[in-house]
């Protein structure tokens, strides 16, 4: 069985010490991707004050690039958006938030030559960077 860590270019660079995800199988374990541009330290979607805090957030901003960027890690890593199997989100302000990120989610992955992938939504109360929404992924080769 291959097992191999997958990093690309075209996302944004993970924020701790793990790989944009792994290869086991024909199986990928996508580590949670945000929104962040690649190569950058720009979040769309997000205004900072001086002091570091967000003053204003654009949630489908933020969803459209956080979907992008796992699309891209998927795709490095060799395999089709219609191999995704399950996804898995998280929201900080859920109440606010959903309905805007169910929308988006849906163009990403639901309708013709989009996956049907199983999915989970919490909240957590915060997420390392000053982000709203995060997606980890599993897609299985050929789904």
């Amino acid at each position: 069985m291959s097992d191999s860590t997958v990093n690309t270019s075209n996302a944004p660079p993970p924020v701790g010490a793990y790989p944009h995800a792994r290869v086991v199988g024909d199986m990928l374990f996508l580590s949670g991707v945000g929104p962040r541009q690649a190569n950058s330290t720009d979040i769309p979607g997000v205004t900072l004050n001086a002091s570091g805090q967000v003053t204003e957030r654009d949630i489908e901003a933020q969803c459209r690039a956080c979907f992008a960027n796992a699309r891209a890690v998927v795709e490095a890593a060799g395999f089709r958006w219609s191999d995704v199997v399950d996804v898995l989100v998280f929201l900080t302000h859920m109440k606010e938030d959903f309905a805007t990120y169910n929308r988006v989610y849906a163009e990403c992955f639901a309708g013709e030559g989009n996956p049907n992938p199983a999915r989970t939504t919490i909240e957590i109360t915060a997420l390392p960077t000053p982000i709203a929404v995060e997606i980890k992924i599993t897609a299985v080769r050929n789904a």
